[in-house]
């Protein structure tokens, strides 16, 4: 005989024996075999010790053993099963109180700003903060076309720093200190520092940026001088920063997206919190806005500290829904206690997907959809927040700590 046909006949014997084996671990299928209704029963599956994970391919069943589907188990992404929960369900297309989203990279064009005043008003979304804004020549250029229009006090700018802080050297500090005044002028209402700052951008040396470089210690004086808000992204979240296994939460959206892998990142995300939090403290009269909550939407304790620590800082809710969502009494009693440092943000200008924020902030409903599978895959509940913390969070703090948003007709 060929050799390649004797290599297909032992690969043939190989998985009869491999599925026996398999099949005779589980036992014999059928209604009989499962001990009746519920199945589990009569010594079917693999039995574990309390405490010990199935493995692989297999489930708990009962307590101390696990067992395989019949039936070929569909993909994470195919899995989509419809709730048959009857409950009350309220709706929310519209806030309840005028909102300024801080946290936004959308801005009005010619083409675009009739169509955006709609949207907004729909929504109730008074201002729209563009975090984008640039600098210098195009921060100008922005600003002067909000202006020439008869929505000047509906879209505001933050500027972005000095060639987006690339190539540092000694003198850059002080240059980009002049180039935030200069874009002040220009209109800009506060400065935005984009994640890759602190996390992989390269000093003109090679070595990496740090937040706490004094190099940049006059740019942070200058915004405490201007009286103007520094928005900081640091890092991306925590699961980021650990490898994809079937024990990380955030597994999908790390499979779906390359540059979402922090965990190839010689960069630890203790690392950058920690840079974060020693900038908040170096700097107390300058006022920082944590986006993203810190990333500690996950951990109030933690966020709770860093707010206690840190009278400079307040913390805006962008992109981190989900969170709040599937913990809504402690996130509640979070928003009811600090008031006073939570902002409003978005982030993605999707006006489909605001109505979310609003049932979440606003409502008492109960395990409803997240609006992309891939952040959760577990469903939220409202928080059902007082009038007078829905005030502050929609508008009020963004207003007292930005003063260069309208400051009137809210």
């Amino acid at each position: 005989m060929r050799p390649a046909f004797l290599r297909r006949v032992a690969l043939v014997v190989s998985v009869v024996v491999v599925v026996a084996a398999m099949v005779t671990a589980q036992g014999p299928a059928g209604p009989a075999a499962a001990g009746g209704r519920g199945g589990g029963r009569g010594g079917r599956g693999i039995p574990v010790q309390g405490g010990e994970e199935c493995p692989p391919g297999t489930t708990l069943v009962r307590v101390g053993r696990c067992q395989a589907p019949e039936v070929s188990p569909p993909s994470i992404v195919d899995y989509r099963p419809e709730s048959t929960l009857v409950a009350d369900e309220h709706p929310t297309p519209k806030a309840k109180f005028p909102v300024v989203d801080i946290h936004s990279h959308a801005g009005p064009t010619p083409d675009t700003i009739d169509r955006l005043i709609r949207e907004m008003d729909a929504m109730n979304i008074r201002v729209l903060n563009n975090l984008s804004g640039g600098s210098s020549g195009a921060l100008k250029e922005k600003v002067d076309f909000i202006q020439s229009t008869n929505y000047a006090d509906r879209f505001t700018v933050f500027a972005n720093g000095l060639d987006r802080f690339s190539n540092v050297e000694a003198g850059y500090g002080v240059r980009a200190a002049a180039q935030l005044e200069e874009d002040v002028r220009n209109g800009a209402i506060g400065l935005k520092i984009f994640k890759q700052t602190g996390m992989d951008t390269l000093k003109k040396d090679g070595t990496r940026l740090k937040i706490t470089d004094p190099e940049l210690w006059p740019i942070w004086d200058t915004a405490g001088r201007l009286d103007i808000p520094v928005i900081i992204h640091t890092g991306e979240p925590p699961e980021f920063f650990q490898e994809p296994d079937m024990h990380n939460e955030r597994w999908l959206e790390l499979a779906l997206f390359p540059n979402r892998r922090q965990y190839l990142n010689e960069t630890t995300w203790e690392t950058l919190a920690a840079e974060r939090d020693a900038l908040f403290q170096q700097h107390p009269r300058t006022r920082f806005i944590s986006a993203h909550f810190g990333w500690h939407a996950n951990d109030f304790g933690t966020a709770g500290a860093l707010l206690d620590a840190n009278p400079n800082v307040t913390l805006e809710l962008a992109a981190i829904l989900y969170d709040l969502g599937r913990q809504p009494r402690a996130a509640h009693d979070f928003f009811v206690k600090y008031q006073d440092r939570i902002l409003f943000g978005k982030d993605t200008y999707a006006p489909a997907e605001f109505p979310y924020y609003w049932r979440v902030l606003e409502t008492t409903d109960e395990y409803f959809d997240y609006y992309r599978n891939y952040h959760a895959y577990w469903k939220l509940y409202g928080m059902d927040l007082p009038d007078a913390v829905l005030r502050k969070i929609y508008h009020e703090n963004a207003v007292r700590i930005t003063p260069g948003l309208p400051q009137s007709g809210w």
